[in-house]
């Protein structure tokens, strides 16, 4: 083994280096700079080591912390270097005193473990970079998310705390330079988490730098529990240690608890705890959007007991009605809080009081119940009343233990050899599920948002970022992605109206979904480099209903549910098919089919340069899946019943004329070839000029968003070889190779083999990567390509993309669920090999080279598959009878036996 040994000084790092054979000594002292941030330093660190193969590192003068034993001081100031050096250099970090005490070998496998299942942050931090933290700390179970914020703070420019229910939307009208202008928002519901103290009856503690000394925040993936320990040492002198722990309850999903510790260090006296439900908020995560009125919540009534508080409300214009009910219990005397409430019948609080001495706990408890009308019938008073008499911290904490503990068992995907890949990979698992999963209960009306129950970006809604994630979710819960495709289906009848609004028949899917399915896209959005506002022509993104059969389909082929096909499925897909035949125009002189006033997932480019009209024509990928439904609705209708198709056929007025008419676009679509075999995003595509994007680069640093840099400059991005991220090339990444050059071939382009290579480097020379899809799809692209080093730097970037929030501040309004999923879906499915979307189970491993072998379970079709898959052997189970396809050979499972091919 080969370790790095580190001590640190105020303005120093030593560091010596040792491999097992004591052959190759090192020793070398890195200076701090003063002028550079910690990070920067430390990184001086991985240029002494370059060269040198190191698998642990040992902190010989390490502080003594009860949340971590790998803090140091340096330069005035305190760092988790452990941490800090296990995402450099991906090893774990362990301290003397853990070497004394369990041994070397002990201490490092007990922190690899305590790595890859805690997402760990230590220290204050302010602004965007702590609302990206709160975010990605949240707590909840699908039915509500708890951003995790301290429970002491309010909102303000550091802190958010936010509360969100699946599906609850509100509806406003902003008079914008003298425009109206409608926006609904998912709605940032009254703060239930607030929590605080205070000692011997002075002011509740708020968050302030000055009065705390350190700060700790964990999230334990095992048990869903985020505990914060806080020291704080009060400008009266009194010190106090506080440790505060949330969670839901994935059992009774109305229910959250929070746990709160506090110990006084120096003093003995009274200690006031403090709980509020504060309804005074407004929708304000998301600064960009404070122009408008984000006012969406009315307290309609507030009750208090000694012990019990409850706030009544609704929302304005879509008038919801909720309540939210609050428990405190613990030691002490429970006390009338005082009346002066900042926000006169927006709050309602109450407290407890207890003497204390120094070095003693005191345990307080903190249930909170939240019930509204969209899933709970009767009176919501009773029902909150009646909820919360049965709540309990240890009631909640055995409930999502349990859950997470089956939900592991099931749906892990344990990687040897790259600590942070696997923590990572489990903190998007933990977010996909803890978005969504009360759902599955079929009591609420809601589907996966894009950027989850954790912010407001996007203002909450549904996009096609569903396509990323639904394929996980029916892989290890198929009743959970079959209640978040009814979303869909109950919104058919909107999507059937949009169309008809638009001069279509079938139904039109908008490209930004709320509460009940109109088109809720923006017509203006704000350029913060200009401060202006600019047109926004997304909702012609029209291939979102392309994107819903997709999941349509994907979701029938997995689960082989022909059930939800016969009663839903082909209702929809037929619908969304005859949209697309009402868009098609015929050039009778090719007999070529043209469709166009759309825009593809590029967003870049929304009209042609000088155009009166808006849109384009002939996207390449949404021809293509055009092409790829029609294919598949002609199989789907051989699968199901003559009474089936009848039905719905008379239902969605499909006849023989059509499907025929169906048929003959699906062969003669029309797309933009080049002679060098690239297919041109749109008709016209190659006659734009290309960008030197080396210039930009060197003028303005991050090019991601392009579009925004163009607009400032008085210029447009229409007018530009130039894209947001993958959108000719999307159809490979959802199907793969062989299915897109058959879908070419048949529409009449007969493409080399070597055609995804050739159109891969065409258009990564072209693409800025300004959506953090966009590299995880060029992730898959480039390793379909064989290309694995570049897959490999894509598929890293879109790993740590909320982690290290490498947008800038984006995470901080929501972590991006559609990455969270494909980056998941990219580690089984490309990595792994295992392609569970093919018609036919199929593994062909690229794995790389940082991981030794991956393990994981997936439900294909009632069959449960467990695979384990190194560089050179592929282990798979089967609980039933099953052929699986290992490169181009058929190999045959009997059940419950392993089989081991070596590839």
């Amino acid at each position: 083994m080969k370790i790095i040994t580190l001590h640190v000084l105020d303005d120093s790092l030593e560091v010596s280096y040792q491999p097992a054979d004591r052959s190759g000594q090192r020793q070398f002292i890195i200076a701090y700079n003063a002028e550079q941030t910690i990070g920067e330093n430390l990184e001086n660190l991985r240029l002494k080591l370059a060269g040198l193969d190191v698998d642990a590192a040992i902190v010989d003068n390490a502080l003594s912390y009860p949340f971590s034993d790998t803090v140091v001081g340096i330069n005035h100031q305190r760092i988790d270097i452990g941490l800090a050096i296990t995402n450099m250099l991906n090893i774990p970090v362990v301290s003397n005193q853990a070497i004394a005490e369990h041994g070397l070998t002990q201490a490092l496998a007990t922190k690899r473990d305590y790595l890859s299942w805690h997402l760990d942050y230590y220290g204050q931090y302010t602004g965007k970079r702590n609302y990206g933290q709160e975010a990605m700390l949240t707590v909840g179970n699908g039915f509500f998310g708890l951003r995790g914020a301290y429970t002491e703070a309010h909102a303000d420019a550091n802190n958010y705390p936010g509360m969100y229910t699946a599906g609850l939307y509100d509806q406003l009208t902003t008079n914008l330079n003298g425009r109206q202008v409608k926006n609904e928002d998912l709605v940032n519901l009254p703060n239930a988490q607030a929590l605080s103290f205070g000692v011997d009856h002075q002011n509740p503690f708020q968050i302030k730098a000055a009065d705390i000394q350190d700060i700790y925040r964990s999230l334990d993936l095992h048990t869903g529990t985020l505990t914060t320990t806080m020291l704080v040492q009060l400008s009266t002198g009194h010190a106090l240690r506080i440790r505060t722990s949330k969670l839901a309850n994935f059992k009774d999903w109305h229910r959250l608890a929070i746990k709160y510790e506090i110990t006084p260090l120096n003093f003995a006296g009274t200690l006031q705890v403090y709980s509020a439900i504060d309804g005074g908020v407004v929708n304000g995560n998301v600064e960009r959007y404070n122009a408008f009125d984000q006012h969406h919540v009315q307290v309609t009534g507030t009750s208090q007991q000694p012990d019990r508080i409850f706030l009544e409300g609704e929302t304005r214009s879509s008038q919801v009605h909720f309540t939210i009910g609050s428990h405190l219990s613990g030691p002490g005397d429970a006390l009338a809080a005082p009346a002066n409430s900042p926000v006169d019948g927006q709050q309602v609080r109450q407290m407890r009081s207890v003497n204390v001495e120094p070095q003693h706990t005191y345990t307080f408890e903190k249930n909170v119940v939240l019930f509204t009308n969209r899933e709970t019938t009767g009176d919501l008073l009773e029902t909150a009343t009646t909820d919360l008499q049965a709540a309990s911290y240890d009631d909640t904490l055995q409930s999502s233990t349990h859950y997470w503990e089956q939900r592991w068992a099931d749906a892990d995907i344990q990687i040897k050899g790259d600590i942070t890949s696997q923590k990572l990979t489990r903190v998007n698992l933990y977010h996909l599920f803890s978005a969504v999963q009360s759902i599955r209960s079929g009591k609420i009306d809601a589907s996966i948002n894009a950027r989850g129950l954790d912010g407001e970006a996007y203002r909450g809604h549904v996009f096609w970022d569903e396509m990323f994630d639904l394929p996980v979710f029916t892989l290890h819960d198929p009743k959970l992605a079959r209640q978040l495709l009814m979303y869909r289906y109950r919104r058919l009848p909107a999507a059937k109206k949009n169309a008809q609004a638009a001069g279509y028949a079938g139904a039109m899917y908008p490209w930004q979904s709320g509460e009940v399915g109109d088109e809720q896209s923006q017509v203006v959005h704000l350029n913060p480099l200009t401060n202006t506002w600019d047109p926004d022509y997304s909702s012609l993104q029209r291939h979102v209903s392309l994107a819903i059969a997709y999941n349509v389909i994907m979701y029938t082929r997995i689960s082989g549910d022909l059930d939800f096909m016969a009663k839903y499925g082909l209702e929809m897909l037929q619908e969304i098919a005859q949209f697309w035949l009402s868009k098609v125009t015929l050039d009778q002189s090719d007999h070529r089919y043209t469709i166009d006033k759309v825009m593809g997932p590029d967003e870049f480019h929304e009209n042609y340069p000088n155009s009166d009209t808006t849109g384009l024509a002939n996207n390449a990928y949404t021809n293509l899946m055009v092409t790829w439904l029609f294919n598949q609705l002609k199989q789907i209708r051989q699968q199901l019943s003559k009474e089936t198709l009848t039905a719905v056929d008379q239902k969605t007025g499909v006849t023989p004329e059509l499907l025929q008419k169906q048929a003959d676009v699906a062969h003669h679509l029309k797309l933009d070839i080049n002679s060098d075999g690239i297919i041109g995003q749109f008709e016209g595509y190659f006659k734009l000029p290309r960008l030197d994007f080396g210039k930009y680069r060197q003028k303005y640093g991050d090019i991601s968003r392009m579009d925004r840099i163009l607009k400032a400059e008085g210029k447009t991005p229409d007018a530009y070889q130039v894209a947001k991220q993958a959108d000719a090339l999307m159809a490979f990444y959802n199907l793969d190779a062989p299915q897109v050059l058959s879908l070419l071939k048949q529409l009449g382009y007969d493409l080399p083999q070597q055609a995804l290579l050739n159109n891969l480097q065409f258009y990564l020379d072209r693409t800025t990567h300004g959506s953090t899809l966009s590299r995880i799809v060029y992730a898959a692209l480039t390793a379909m390509a064989g290309n694995m080093d570049q897959s490999w730097r894509f598929f890293s970037q879109a790993l740590f993309s909320d982690y290290y929030d490498i947008q800038g501040g984006t995470t901080a309004e929501g972590i991006h669920l559609g990455v969270m999923g494909a980056v998941t879906l990219m580690s089984t499915r490309f990595y792994a090999g295992v392609d569970s979307l093919a018609p036919e189970l199929t593994i062909n491993p690229h794995l790389p080279a940082a991981w030794q072998s991956v393990q994981f379970h997936q439900l294909l079709r009632g069959t449960r598959f467990t695979f384990n898959i190194d560089h050179h052997q592929i282990t798979v189970t089967a609980d039933h009878a099953a052929t699986i396809k290992v490169g181009t050979d058929s190999v045959s499972l009997k059940p419950d036996v392993s089989q081991t091919i070596t590839y």
